[in-house]
């Protein structure tokens, strides 16, 4: 890493947000990874890292911002009163210990305060929150993306390990939240009796699978079991502690671990991880960790959380188990933006009880880096999926032709190249390459972006195939070819009648899924609500996109907004610059109209504002206050302009003070801030 450059580490970044964004879907959403933990934990790790060394390259689309993925479109949409986070890792007993330090750093903590941790085993199922009303359960749903779910509440009706009714006295309001898994045993007893049809890789799989079905008399044939380890919306707490609310939880009737643990200091919550690390083979079920929380509840408040995991909790994981096998062949795929991706073929092998066959390569140059052909022998990691990470090639350095990366596109034969300083290898053919154009027509319909239901990927390629459609909108004019439909294979009546009012259903798309659903490059689900965010309409952003291209003062104007910086800035001029892609945007929005960005933040007096801090914190540490400004919909500056609002100044205050001063910016003490922060939650 210390060879890389800015514009290496810019363009590493941009890949890693593509390549995580698209694992996290097959994972979350779709039940279907092609990757293993371990290599999806290496590719997060590696972002991590170049985040860290260059700071100011940070994207808005970061992985570090996302949470699981869009809700499955069978099931009805639900959102959560708090939001379902995921939790950060830590891989090594050092990244726990710092942990510790971000907390006693952030929460101003002298070095005789102790910091009391609850730990506990990580397991490996589906997220699930129950909310239970006067003590009923009144609705159970699945992560989804963290802001909503799907609705699951019939399926978990037959989990035996979830009561309809809370003993005792509970509060009026608790959402108690958990995973659904499969005991190791049960799972293959499912297997077993799926002989001949569809099995599940491993038990993670067929739990998510058994709780997303359809009809619950299935999922009630499953055997799914439920283990609790915290909370979301609650009219009152039953503890002051992580501790004493999951004992009151476990007291109201649902699962706890027996493993639960409160520590007193991270040495033994670091003991406790190595109990559980040993008692792992023998447990009834999938563990892939063990989780650390903050246990005073009033800190956890201060702690707070960042864009996609709480600052109070992380997840220690346990180590790859490896394997070795050979490497058969490499293919090649061309993804929607021509990148072509190398699949690595592999013999058939079974690495923690699960058979893996492909893993990816990433680009030409891991390919290099490794050295692999076919015939090669590899080892493997994996830590819990089906395809795994290549970690070396194990066969001799001897005389032979290295493996030699296409030159031309496999799908349409175009030029296939390198631009100066990229790390990806792609397609020049654009919208002729008929890869291309089915892969944006099958990121245009997915979850994420327009979720159109019964538009799946073999639907977009049998209709592309037949000519029904070729760009986004076409799929809006199929209406008139009803008639063309009806009658092809696997179509009946009210098969084309379901999916035409699917279709209709997504004429008034949310602006930001439609932006992000056109699939201009590094322009991810969060970067398209800032934009939306900051200019409300996309035809209000096309036209500053369209200038940005020209006018250096339009391109200034897409950089200052928030995570956006010059590479999607350049990305956005340059999809409106070219013809093609402006004709297939017109097009589109005369078949749609995309609703204007409705902010969905806590009302406070500085939502929308930009935020300066200046001078010394003494209630609380910088970062405490840069998450309250963020949590109440505010924008935090590090530098004092005319386009600032606010100016929270404390002791010490220097140049900044004294620039908000000649400007007539308004400026507040430490008090005044906190009385911001009180009225907004009161409100």
């Amino acid at each position: 890493m210390t060879l890389m450059t800015e514009g290496d580490a810019a363009r590493r970044l941009a890949e890693l947000a593509a390549l995580i964004a698209h694992h996290n879907r097959l994972y979350h959403a779709e039940d279907a990874p092609e990757i293993a933990d371990a290599d999806y934990d290496a590719l997060v790790r590696e972002n991590a890292a170049l985040e860290a060394a260059w700071p100011q390259l940070v994207r808005a689309d970061s992985p570090s911002r996302q949470v699981g993925a869009a809700p499955a479109a069978h099931l009805a949409k639900v959102p959560h009163a708090r939001a379902m986070l995921s939790l950060d890792n830590a891989f090594a007993d050092a990244d726990v210990l710092e942990f510790v330090i971000r907390v006693r750093r952030f929460l101003n903590l002298g070095e005789d305060e102790r910091v009391a941790l609850t730990a506990e085993p990580k397991i490996d199922g589906l997220s699930c929150s129950l909310r239970y009303e006067d003590g009923r359960l009144v609705l159970a749903a699945t992560r989804g993306d963290g802001m909503v779910g799907e609705d699951v509440t019939a399926n978990v009706r037959t989990i035996a390990d979830i009561p309809a009714r809370l003993n005792g006295d509970a509060p009026r309001v608790f959402e108690v939240r958990g995973e659904v898994y499969m005991a190791k045993a049960d799972f293959a007893a499912l297997n077993e009796r799926l002989a001949g049809e569809r099995v599940f890789a491993n038990p993670r799989n067929a739990a998510a699978g058994s709780l997303r079905q359809k009809d619950p008399s299935v999922t009630a044939t499953r055997s799914l079991r439920f283990l609790a380890h915290g909370w979301g919306e609650a009219s009152d707490l039953p503890g002051a502690t992580q501790y004493e609310v999951m004992q009151a939880i476990a007291g109201w009737g649902l699962p706890v671990s027996e493993l639960l643990l409160r520590a007193e200091q991270v040495e033994g919550a670091l003991a406790h991880y190595r109990r559980i690390e040993a008692l792992r083979a023998d447990l009834p079920f999938d563990i892939d960790g063990v989780v650390y929380k903050v246990d005073r509840l009033d800190w956890q408040a201060r702690l707070g959380q960042v864009a996609k995991a709480p600052r109070w909790a992380v997840a220690h994981k346990f180590p790859a188990e490896r394997a070795q096998t050979t490497l058969i062949a490499i293919d090649i795929q061309v993804g929607r933006t021509g990148k072509l991706t190398p699949v690595a073929r592999l013999e058939p092998v079974t690495v923690g009880g699960v058979v893996v066959t492909n893993a990816t390569l990433h680009n030409a140059d891991e390919i290099a880096r490794l050295g692999v052909r076919p015939g090669d022998r590899v080892t493997l990691q994996r830590a819990g999926d089906v395809i795994p990470q290549i970690l070396e090639n194990l066969t001799p350095e001897i005389q032979r032709p290295d493996f030699v990366f296409p030159a031309t596109c496999p799908e349409c034969g175009s030029d296939a190249v390198r631009e100066e300083g990229e790390v990806d290898i792609r397609c020049t053919g654009g919208l002729i390459c008929p890869a291309q154009r089915v892969e944006r027509l099958r990121h245009f319909v997915s979850r994420g972006a327009m979720d159109i239901d019964g538009m799946g990927g073999v639907t977009i390629e049998s209709f592309f195939r037949d000519g029904l459609l070729h760009a986004p909108a076409d799929i809006f004019r199929l209406r008139a070819r009803r008639a063309e439909l009806v009658g092809r294979e696997r179509w009946a009546e009210t098969s084309v009648d379901n999916l035409l009012a699917a279709i209709e259903a997504r004429r008034t798309p949310e602006a930001a899924r439609f932006l992000f659903g056109i699939g201009i490059r590094h322009v991810g689900s969060v970067t398209a609500r800032d934009l939306m965010r900051a200019f409300g309409t996309v035809e209000a952003l096309a036209d500053v996109a369209t200038r940005a291209g020209t006018d250096p003062a339009a391109f200034a104007e897409l950089t200052a907004v928030e995570g956006v910086g010059p590479v999607v800035a350049q990305a956005l001029a340059d999809f409106f610059a070219e013809p093609h892609n402006r004709a297939a945007w017109d097009d589109l929005l005369r078949e749609i109209a995309p609703q204007p960005f409705a902010a969905n933040e806590r009302d406070s007096e500085v939502t929308g504002k930009t935020v300066v801090f200046t001078g010394s914190l003494e209630t609380m540490s910088r970062d405490e206050a840069k998450a309250q400004a963020l949590a109440l919909g505010a924008r935090v500056a590090g530098s004092v302009s005319a386009k600032t609002d606010l100016v929270v100044a404390g002791p010490g205050a220097g140049s900044k003070l004294k620039k908000a001063e000649e400007l007539g910016i308004r400026v507040i003490d430490e008090a005044g801030w906190a009385a911001i922060v009180a009225a907004a939650g009161s409100g």
